[in-house]
């Protein structure tokens, strides 16, 4: 029986799948790829495919939905206490199709496999997301996590489930938030010292040690990877606005001050601190006063300061922004 094949995603493959943008309600024109937990490419809006997108019916692609907590106010109204941002779900209407009986089935089986397998590839047989990917005509494309929650039955109807049907899926997004495919880098690195007055006054590169201006393009706040390269026996980057900031010091982990070429990677969300070898290094932060902020949308001052830098010391920031909208 003939089975469907895809592409695999590889880090050099640019976002889409090459189809034409068509037009897709809430969002407007742009090319749709749904990409399975192995890294299989489904394209989704490529008409002339075996399957693609029902556009009429697509929904859940626009602004995150909130729960808004108000109490009332003495003097009438009320005041907002919290607001808390909802799990996303989509409505996703997919057409298949084949040329035969056999092809159609064995098209049918294998998209299904692609979206239900979101329920169990995972560690320990939990949910693994799939991402449903938006491409624009510019070229920038935004991904969203999902998980197959309903809807792969198929219309039910007479002439339908021979050569082609149709499903309205499901899928539910445990993060509401669109994230840029192209990840943001912030580099700042020692360079090589130099004599002031020698052949004439100069001033060397001390970046990585001082104050900068990070910019966050996106909608909502993110929570940023650090990368530190030695040497440096004392690491604390601050973010100035709140003055919340948070110190790793590589000697509280019994491993001494990180030497020249050595690396550790701090993430904020979720909280971990790993050396280069996977060594677990959370001991190493400044707790309980560590705070591991936030970079909230717009400019962000924050200070990087290496005690004990030297030529080759460096700091990467990465982060991907996160949108409301597809």
């Amino acid at each position: 029986m003939p089975l469907i094949t895809a592409p695999v995603v590889t880090p050099e493959q640019p976002p889409g799948d090459g189809t034409p943008p068509i037009e897709v309600p809430e969002i407007g024109y742009a090319t749709i790829t749904y990409i399975d937990p192995t890294g299989t490419r489904w394209p989704m809006t490529d008409l002339a495919a075996d399957w693609y997108t029902l556009a009429e019916g697509v929904s859940g692609l626009g602004a995150a939905k909130y729960t808004v907590t108000t109490d009332p106010h003495p003097r009438g109204g009320a005041r907002v206490r919290h607001v808390q941002a909802q799990a996303r779900t989509i409505v996703w209407p997919v057409l298949v199709k084949g040329d035969d009986h056999l092809l159609f089935t064995a098209n049918w089986r294998a998209l299904a496999r692609a979206f239900t397998r979101t329920l169990r590839d995972g560690p320990g047989g939990l949910p693994a997301p799939g991402t449903l990917e938006v491409a624009r005509p510019d070229g920038t494309a935004r991904r969203i996590a999902v998980i197959y929650a309903d809807g792969f039955d198929g219309r039910g109807q007479t002439a339908t489930g021979i050569t082609w049907d149709s499903a309205v899926l499901t899928l539910l997004c445990e993060d509401p938030y669109w994230v840029d495919v192209q990840p943001q880098t912030v580099h700042r690195e020692q360079g090589s010292g130099e004599d002031y007055l020698q052949p004439y006054p100069s001033v060397s590169s001390s970046q990585v040690l001082g104050a900068t201006t990070v910019t966050n393009a996106g909608d909502v706040e993110v929570w940023p990877e650090w990368r530190i390269t030695g040497p440096a026996s004392l690491i604390t980057f601050t973010r100035q606005d709140t003055g919340e900031s948070f110190t790793l010091d590589p000697t509280a982990t019994g491993h001494g001050a990180l030497l020249a070429g050595q690396t550790v990677t701090v993430r904020t969300d979720p909280p971990q601190v790993r050396y280069q070898d996977g060594t677990n290094w959370i001991a190493g932060l400044n707790w309980p006063d560590a705070v591991l902020w936030s970079l909230p949308p717009g400019e962000t001052p924050v200070t990087f300061q290496l005690d004990g830098a030297g030529p080759g010391s460096a700091v990467d920031l990465t982060f991907n922004p996160r949108y409301e909208t597809a």
